[in-house]
């Protein structure tokens, strides 16, 4: 069940997920806040706040450096063609349904397929299970994200709590050499290039130190055989340096057999120098080294599969905890320096109140309602558990500032969150209603839609007769003639106060109001001057019980002091009308 919110308070429930939101490392983190929106459920309220007790301490700071290595960990259901299983006609629906790989009942089927699985002896014996049948689906995810893993090592050995990942990554270094090969194979051409570049540079450097010696009727007989084009005849006569160019490809291909972990034999014999591999030799020796390799993985992942697979389920675990931990890690940093709310049955009070949203706010104090006990601040001996309060004072006083602050306390506590206050008492509310003033609505369509969102406001829901509602209004009598208001005001505060529902209202009318409403308590925002560069100085503390004093007698002396000649006459005389009052 959710706290009911008018739009101006969803818009600072809004902020406040965004200031969470914005301190979230992983995206998939964000679900968990919605987890905990607003709620009037006294039971609810008190089971997050003990969540966040327990879990808000001991975060240590390098868990977000290791959180943001963490990725999702996909365990995709791919189609492969690489692979044909074979079964009985028995069998041949179930496999099918799998959907991992094609499946058949005719031996004749498996020509052109690297690997050939069977439940019926012929290939690779399987069972129908997809980690036998395609076990790479859940190795290949965890080998390409062993950062993910090695991360979540860490997380647990910050928190103490060790994790699967480190049993998993020693397993998954058994097919390390597997996938160092399918790295060799991807760069095939460019390894057998270099291969073929270094061999015959060194049968170069053999051929510049080599010296022949023949006889008169040798030297005939090799001439003439190189006139009739046997070129080869030149070998013979190179005994010993044909033997080493011999050695030297032997050489090159076993370097290339331990390699690639199958038998090489690319380079030609009959033309010694220069060696150049055909092309269809490389193709040949890559569909070789593909089958060799799916078949080496295959068999390797399942036998690592059959080791990791009772750890996969913590390891999914493992996951969402570092959600949960990405969430907490944010909410600390949030509520740093926040204190959790006590829950009351008489009101909404808090001490030394801190605005979110203002840099270095000039902390604050307030009380509606009962007077909790603890809650003692200066004049708060003047508060008689008033329901309904007017606040008055001086403009950019911080009288809209503080409504603001009542509002961003009342949403965090009803989240189960700390409150950004040294100490707080908050009665759970089933409604929170905020008017804010809109500074460039005027008229007659303006002032009909704020009158009737308040009558809504304090309409009570058919299914719940009696409900606890706070409403927080920001200057009414902007948007109408300032008779009316008094009226209207009134109207609309008594009928609130009858309900027992809580108010807080912005209004320049305190006076007015105040004689209108004894039930209510007028408190006040108070310039207490002007400093000496003719800049207000505003307490925005509000004085419990006080009507507030006003701000424009303040501003029309800073003007008479600033100004000269003829201006500054006329705004002495204005001052001395204020003064006369």
């Amino acid at each position: 069940m959710a706290l009911k919110l008018n739009p101006e308070a969803k818009a600072v429930y809004r902020s406040i997920r965004e200031e969470i939101k914005r301190r979230l490392v992983l995206p998939g983190s964000l679900h968990i806040l919605d987890e905990f929106e607003p709620t009037p459920e006294v039971e609810e309220i008190l089971r997050r706040q003990a969540y966040f007790r327990e879990n808000l301490s001991n975060l240590r700071p390098e868990l977000k450096g290791e959180i943001a290595n963490v990725k999702p960990i996909k365990f995709r259901r791919d189609y492969l063609h690489d692979r044909i299983l074979i079964v009985d006609d028995d069998e041949l629906e179930r496999a099918k349904n799998l959907g991992l790989c094609e499946v058949s009942t005719n031996l004749e089927d498996v020509e052109g397929y690297s690997l050939v699985l069977s439940t019926v002896g012929y290939g690779i014996d399987v069972e129908l299970t997809p980690s036998q049948i395609v076990p790479e689906l859940y190795i290949m995810p965890l080998w390409e994200n062993q950062e993910t893993l090695g991360a979540l090592a860490r997380i647990g050995e910050l928190r103490g709590e060790g994790s699967v990942a480190s049993e998993i990554l020693r397993e998954l270094s058994e097919i390390k050499e597997m996938m160092e090969r399918r790295k060799l194979l991807d760069g095939l051409e460019e390894l057998i290039a270099e291969k073929e570049r270094g061999l015959n540079e060194r049968i170069a450097e053999k051929l510049e130190k080599f010296s022949l010696t023949l006889s008169g009727k040798e030297l005939l007989d090799f001439l003439g055989e190189l006139r009739a084009g046997n070129y080869g005849a030149i070998f013979r006569h190179f005994g010993d340096v044909e033997n080493e160019i011999l050695e030297l490809i032997n050489e090159v291909e076993n370097e290339l057999s331990e390699k690639l972990g199958v038998t090489v034999e690319l380079f030609p014999r009959e033309e010694l120098y220069p060696v150049t591999v055909p092309p269809e030799e490389v193709e040949l020796l890559r569909e070789e080294l593909e089958r060799e390799l799916k078949v080496g993985i295959y068999l390797k992942s399942r036998e690592v599969l059959d080791e990791i697979r009772p750890l996969l389920p913590r390891l999914r675990g493992e996951l969402e905890r570092v959600h949960e931990l990405d969430f907490l890690l944010a909410v600390s940093e949030f509520t740093s320096g926040f204190s959790f709310p006590k829950l009351s049955d008489g009101g909404i009070a808090f001490v030394n109140g801190r605005h979110l949203f203002i840099e270095n706010p000039q902390p604050v104090s307030h009380v509606v309602g009962d007077v909790p006990d603890g809650f003692s601040v200066s004049g708060s001996e003047n508060v008689r558990g008033e329901s309904v309060v007017i606040l008055t004072g001086a403009n950019s006083g911080g009288k809209t500032s503080l409504l603001e602050l009542i509002t961003q306390i009342e949403i965090l506590a009803h989240m189960g969150f700390p409150v950004p206050a040294e100490r707080a008492w908050i009665e759970p509310l089933d409604g929170l209603f905020f008017f804010r003033r809109k500074r460039s609505s005027y008229g007659a369509g303006t002032f009909e839609t704020a009158l009737r969102s308040f009558v809504r406001a304090l309409r009570n829901s058919r299914k719940k007769r009696s409900e606890r509602k706070l409403i927080l209004i920001d200057e009414f009598e902007a948007i109408t003639e300032p008779g009316a208001a008094v009226r209207i005001i009134g109207g609309l505060l008594k009928i609130a106060y009858e309900r027992s529902f809580y108010v807080v209202i912005v209004s320049h009318l305190g006076g007015e109001l105040g004689e209108e409403l004894p039930f209510a308590r007028v408190d006040g925002i108070e310039a207490k001057g002007l400093d000496d560069d003719l800049n207000l100085i505003v307490d925005r503390q509000p004085v419990f019980g006080k009507l507030g004093r006003s701000t424009p007698e303040l501003i029309v002396e800073s003007l008479a002091r600033r100004k000269r000649g003829k201006e500054r006459e006329i705004f002495e005389r204005v001052l001395r009308a204020f003064r006369q009052e």
